[in-house]
């Protein structure tokens, strides 16, 4: 693991202090910015998208957060500076309790409160940005995660091959042992995780060289999903048990995919109803005529009747987004605007004089009541 691997707060763009909404806020600006569908064949973005992946997943849960702040790289990667040190438990970082860094990856402790009691694992953050409409239809993408799995020279023992883990003789497999106290109260008696196995029950004597005796390591990963029709913008959808691996026959995790919506260049989205904007002449709008809508579901024709005003809305029902969970589509509103052209030639100019005059409005323009006058 290089040395020089950048400051997670850093790629991200924000200060150690950072409140949730702001890294959240800093990691969607970033994966919009240098996400591969909007870069393509661009190598750097790629690796920054990557790069703000990881420090997102990182520094957006609790528990990873407080061990990077803490140990920094080496308390969230089991990889990083591997080969540093010898046997179990240790990788050269001096008096950190790598141990407990492990378990955090796997949740912590088990309902028992014993450490070698199964452990869901991880859970993981990620991103996947998509167009319009994939989101209101539906998508299946492609994902690039990191994510712990168990290791593969050793299927996760942590006993390199040939041989396996022993049995704690001190507490018998147990991971546990009862101490007692004497006090002026009388003899207290506590239980505590065994010091000989870290609470594990068994002693790996001869580490797989590979993970150092860990049992896992950190990959990267391509996976399938499938973005659920109607997903809006931020929401966040779960794929089972495609996280990291669980401990001591603990379930997998799972990753947590967050929605980015690339924004359309004719519809606006509003819940499960979509807006769009449709010009038309003054002379369409005051004989009516007919033409062709754009939806989501392609062009479909509608007859403007005689007299529509500006700002006018029609409803094309069931045009709009699918609900999730398979409830009905909601509808799509077009605003009419009335496109008032900006020069004209003398023709047109006397034609329009023309009209002016057969509605009585003479020189000037005719004086009728409008809202305000009616007002008073």
């Amino acid at each position: 693991m290089p040395d020089n691997k950048r400051d997670f707060y850093d790629v991200l763009g924000v200060s150690k202090g950072a409140s949730d909404d702001e890294i959240k806020k800093a990691y969607r600006k970033v994966a919009r910015e240098c996400h591969p569908d909007l870069n393509p064949n661009n190598k750097e973005k790629e690796r920054q998208f990557k790069e703000a992946n990881e420090a997102y997943e990182i520094l957006s849960n609790n528990e990873k957060k407080q061990l990077y702040d803490q140990y920094g790289h080496a308390g969230v990667d089991p990889n990083y500076g591997a080969g540093r040190g010898s046997g179990f438990g240790d990788f050269g970082f001096g008096d950190i309790d790598l141990g407990s860094i492990f378990e955090s990856f796997f949740g912590g402790f088990g309902s028992t409160g014993r450490a070698n009691a199964p452990r869901k694992g991880e859970s993981i953050r990620a991103s996947l940005i998509v167009s319009f409409e994939e989101a209101a239809f539906g998508c299946e993408k492609e994902i690039e995660i990191n994510r712990i799995e168990a290791c593969g020279d050793c299927g996760g023992s942590g006993a390199s091959k040939g041989t396996e883990a022993e049995t704690c003789t001190q507490c018998n497999g147990s991971g546990q042992v009862r101490t007692a106290t004497r006090t002026p109260m009388g003899v207290i008696s506590s239980t505590g995780a065994c010091p000989s196995c870290n609470g594990r029950g068994r002693v790996i004597k001869s580490p797989c060289p590979s993970c150092k005796g860990s049992g896992a390591a950190k990959r990267r990963v391509t996976i399938e999903v499938k973005a659920p029709a109607g997903i809006d913008d931020g929401q966040t959808f779960t794929l089972r048990g495609q996280g990291s691996a669980g401990a001591n026959g603990g379930p997998p995790g799972d990753v947590l995919v967050t929605v980015s919506v690339r924004p359309h260049p004719i519809f606006i989205r509003e819940g499960q109803t979509v807006h769009s904007e449709m010009k038309v002449t003054f002379t369409q709008a005051a004989l009516g005529c007919e033409l062709e809508v754009p939806t989501l579901d392609g062009k479909v024709k509608y007859t403007v009747p005689e007299g529509t005003q500006p700002g006018t809305i029609f409803r094309l029902r069931g045009k709009g987004i699918p609900g999730l969970n398979g409830r009905s589509r909601g509808d799509q509103l077009v605003h009419m605007v009335v496109d008032v052209p900006k020069s004209l030639n003398k023709k047109q100019k006397e034609a329009l004089r023309a009209f002016a005059e057969a509605c009585g409005e003479g020189e000037g323009g005719k004086k009728g009541k409008g809202w305000f006058d009616k007002g008073k």
